[in-house]
């Protein structure tokens, strides 16, 4: 049976995509559309992205890509890329990211080159314009990844820990099997390898945000 669609949770999804991005004078610009669009958000998602949006308009670009960097492209433990937490710097990340890369040919999208398909921007992004069902549901895969996402950003006392609540509020509360999931990534890492294959990586810095 074909699930309702959810327009709270598309917005939602959509708006946090961009401000999950790399800050610059594109995304300043959009900010108080962003805002105006947020505002008509139910409070769990509309008040902590309303929240992000006002601090990002009163940072200095400059701060704002600063704190971005230090977040996302200095911390393995604040991970944008999905799969990552799942399956580490492994061989099986390239096997996890060309599924990925499969659901959304299925939907009808090309990925994009510039950017990997588990980025969170990139599946939010699909998730609120493309295919709610599919999006959702690859979210929901990567539901222990998310909470140790959002974890870390707050214990980071980062800003962007409000984009992840708007988020994790679209989704259903994490189940026993994913706080064990996230429990155990906390505790012994994402898996790796080490011996005998080179880390799958698209660039300098695979655990990034996205640019």
């Amino acid at each position: 049976m074909t699930q309702r669609f959810d327009l709270n949770r598309a917005m939602t999804h959509r708006i946090a995509a961009f401000l999950l991005s790399y800050p610059d004078t594109e995304l300043s610009a959009m900010l108080p559309t962003l805002r105006t669009a947020a505002v008509c958000l139910t409070a769990p998602t509309g008040t902590p992205l309303v929240e992000l949006i006002d601090d990002l308009r009163q940072t200095p670009l400059l701060a704002a890509q600063q704190h971005y960097v230090d977040t996302f492209d200095m911390r393995r433990r604040c991970s944008l890329y999905l799969t990552y937490w799942t399956t580490g710097d492994t061989r099986n990340r390239g096997q996890a990211i060309l599924e990925v890369k499969r659901l959304y040919r299925e939907a009808g999208v090309i990925p994009a080159e510039e950017e990997l398909p588990d980025h969170l921007t990139v599946v939010l992004e699909f998730a609120g314009t493309t295919n709610q069902t599919v999006g959702t549901a690859l979210l929901l895969q990567h539901h222990a990844g998310l909470t140790l996402l959002t974890s870390a950003l707050r214990e980071q006392g980062s800003r962007y820990v409000l984009a992840l609540d708007a988020v994790l509020a679209t989704l259903p509360e994490p189940t026993e099997t994913t706080l064990r999931a996230a429990a155990q990534i906390a505790t012994t890492g994402p898996p790796h390898e080490t011996v005998g294959i080179t880390p799958y990586r698209a660039g300098a810095d695979q655990t990034g945000g996205r640019r």
